[in-house]
């Protein structure tokens, strides 16, 4: 079943590509969709994954690890898990 969120994080473009840098350019297993854009605030995300499963296992082996090393670096600490609003995705078209 598919699995679709948002969620906003108090980081900036730098901070984002640090991150990215850190994940690697191989696409996570499971990943439909990313997007990343710019808000008051930081940055919302908007994740489409094949799996609740897939995501999960991405934050555990890769997301995290890379994360919590540059937000400590940055921030000075590890903040908690920003809130996600569930979407219920009907379609999701992604061109090649």
């Amino acid at each position: 079943m598919t699995h679709a969120f948002t969620y906003e994080v108090p980081i900036g473009p730098d901070v984002y590509a640090r991150i990215k840098e850190g994940l690697g350019p191989e696409p996570p297993k499971g990943l439909i969709a990313h997007l990343a854009y710019r808000t008051d605030n930081g940055l919302r995300y908007v994740d489409v994954w094949q799996s609740q499963s897939d995501w999960e296992t991405f934050v555990e082996e890769r997301l995290h690890p890379v994360v919590d090393g540059i937000l400590t670096e940055t921030l000075g600490f590890r903040p908690p898990e920003p809130s996600m609003e569930r979407l219920d995705i009907i379609d999701a078209w992604i061109g090649t």
